[in-house]
């Protein structure tokens, strides 16, 4: 009990005294515009889900109502906002658009990954093959790094499944044995696998030749409350959404807090509960604000 209300405590001050919290001097994010409704004025509802695609498409998952909104981002601009239909009962919660277009979306109920042709219709059920073992896949999150190959939380087995983008098993990393809940994950260019374990607040990373993963980050838990997702920017610098704390902490490369961004509330530039985080390659942002039932666009200040 005593632990649970220090953590209440902890994100009450981050919302209250966000800049006490730690410096932000050498990254900074500036609000370009917040985007509330598809293209003919229907509102979003708890949106979870953010991913950048090829060229200036922006996909969101509108998870409250069960369906993606595609729009185009183009001088400082979104424009756009058509429905793509899931089927029914999908909850998208994750999003990734790989190098040809592709929609891939992480029904969180089923718990399963839906390929979606460019276009938005459905091409079919992700699922890896070649396993060493029989144990049900469930994922919590996914990643694709610049080759396409897809990196699955699975959180029931404990592990990270790597595979081809067809779904063939390359390799797995099992979680630490002392981990909580592997929330997130991340990919650079390298190959390094980040990981986010958002009860103990650690990230550990582990290369592309190692078989087990390291702690990355000491003392987060200073900076943040409860973090939910994790994303990388094309500098290699991870951004992670606190969620209970309504807000985003940048980690270098070494695993040290750079700064904390942004504040909790409902004003402009301000966030309730972010969730997936994207970056398009412009030094532009995408946040799924979901409390505020809205996704915000960042320019990216160095």
């Amino acid at each position: 009990m005593i632990p649970k209300m220090m953590k209440f405590l902890a994100a009450l001050l981050l919302m209250v005294f966000p800049a006490s919290a730690i410096a932000a001097d050498a990254v900074k994010m500036k609000h370009v515009l917040s985007i509330y409704a598809d293209s003919k004025g229907g509102g979003m509802k708890n949106p979870e889900g953010v991913a950048c695609g090829p060229g200036s498409a922006v996909i969101v998952a509108d998870t409250g109502n069960g369906r993606l909104l595609k729009f185009s981002v183009q001088d400082k601009n979104l424009s756009g906002g058509e429905e793509i239909t899931l089927p029914e009962g999908v909850a998208p919660i994750r999003l990734q658009v790989n190098a040809k277009g592709e929609i891939l979306v992480l029904d969180g109920k089923q718990r399963r990954i839906l390929r979606l042709n460019p276009d938005g219709t459905f091409n079919a059920i992700f699922s890896p093959e070649g396993l060493a073992t029989t144990t049900p896949v469930i994922p919590r999150s996914f990643k694709l790094d610049s080759a396409d190959n897809v990196y699955l939380d699975d959180i029931f087995s404990g592990r990270i499944i790597v595979t081809d983008p067809a779904g063939k098993f390359l390799r797995q990393i099992e979680f630490p044995k002392d981990s909580r809940f592997i929330s997130d994950l991340a990919v650079d260019q390298r190959g390094t696998i980040f990981i986010l374990d958002s009860i103990k607040s650690v990230v550990y990373s582990a290369g592309p030749s190692d078989t087990s993963f390291s702690p990355l980050t000491k003392d987060l838990d200073k900076s943040v409350t409860f973090p939910v997702a994790m994303s990388l920017d094309a500098q290699g610098v991870l951004y992670l959404a606190d969620e209970h704390g309504s807000g985003i902490v940048v980690i270098q490369r070494d695993g040290t807090v750079q700064g904390r961004l942004l504040t909790s509330g409902w004003k402009e530039g301000q966030l309730r509960y972010p969730d997936q985080i994207c970056f398009n390659g412009k030094e532009e942002a995408f946040v799924a604000d979901r409390e505020n039932s809205r996704v915000q666009m960042f320019d990216v200040l160095r």
